[in-house]
């Protein structure tokens, strides 16, 4: 197991730094747009410091010298600085100070998505091909297939438009001085709560119904039966448990996956998250800004997939990570 464990690590490291190379020189490639610094002579301060900094140097010196600067720079620079956002902020200042509410807004759509999705794929895989379990089945495969934005523009709609009990964007931050855990505050999260906990539903209720239907099936649930359990007791005795060997690994992955967000839900409702952050480095051309939002997803994939993979010998001892047979 320590061999595996290792083994995933040096490829982890080793497939970040091809993305990040990749993406580093496709990124310092691109034509730097107009900056200008504070001040009546702010372009040609803006024009020195960029000259300072390196930024007109060669590809191949830049990326060594950023690399170098990710372990050197005592200034906050490490991973560059930010042009058109906030001159010269801090990329990881900027990261941070948006991660409340992308984090939050993601930890609620699970706290509401995963006992719901759970629940009805147990309950479908208990009336399985039942009119109910048709009727659930092709709603949930509807609900799989819609993008996210579709919900987004129903939930403003419906909630927002038609009924009038939620804000149709998230426009509470100035009301409430940024206080993420203030009443009005989850309030003004909930449309995009709603649209978000829609695929994460739909998804785990199939794959619990896919699961727990295979389980029941199994030899050990009819001995169960014999022994005097009632179909109830043996399916969340025993059914339930083996069926979150793959389950839970899922519920996992969607947890680390918290910290990365969705670019359109924020977009379309508003938000002031990581997402938004995203988007707005790219619509301006922050480059060291959109660089590294983009590497922190990208280190969010790869560590959600390595500890993943790794839980499931957590969840069952008797799966053997990287055994030799």
């Amino acid at each position: 197991m320590g061999k595996y464990v290792l083994k995933r690590l040096g490829l982890l490291v080793l497939t970040f730094l091809v993305i990040f190379t990749i993406c580093f020189f496709l990124v310092r490639a691109l034509p730097v747009p107009l900056i200008s610094a504070p001040g009546s002579d702010g372009e040609e301060i803006a024009r020195r410091f960029r000259e300072e900094l390196g930024y007109n140097d060669p590809l191949l010196i830049q990326y060594f010298r950023f690399i170098g600067r990710i372990f050197t720079a005592t200034d906050g620079g490490n991973f560059g600085y930010s042009f058109q956002i906030q001159y010269l902020g801090i990329p990881w200042d900027l990261m941070v100070s948006r991660l409340p509410p992308t984090v939050l807004i993601n930890v609620y759509t699970m706290i509401v998505a995963v006992p719901i999705g759970l629940g009805l794929g147990i309950f479908m895989a208990l009336r399985k091909n039942r009119p109910e379990d048709h009727i659930l089945s092709v709603l949930i495969m509807l609900f799989i297939s819609v993008p996210s934005f579709v919900y987004a523009f129903f939930v403003q709609y419906l909630f927002g438009t038609v009924w009038g009990v939620l804000p149709l964007t998230m426009d509470a931050v100035s009301r409430y001085n940024g206080n993420w855990f203030d009443p009005g505050m989850f309030r003004s999260m909930l449309p995009a709560i709603i649209a978000m906990s829609f695929g994460t539903i739909a998804g785990f209720a199939r794959y619990t119904r896919a699961e727990l239907t295979e389980v029941l099936t199994s030899d050990f649930m009819l001995l169960a039966r014999t022994k005097g359990l009632t179909r109830t007791q043996a399916t969340l005795r025993h059914a339930f448990r083996n069926s979150l060997v793959p389950i839970f690994p899922m519920i996992l992955g969607e947890f680390i996956g918290i910290l990365s967000g969705s670019v359109v839900i924020e977009s379309i409702f508003a938000v002031n998250g990581v997402g938004g952050l995203f988007l707005e480095s790219i619509n301006r051309r922050d480059y060291d800004v959109f660089l590294f939002v983009g590497m922190f997803y990208v280190i969010i994939g790869l560590v959600g997939g390595l500890v993943v993979d790794l839980s499931y010998g957590w969840v069952d001892p008797r799966i053997r990570m990287g055994g030799k047979k």
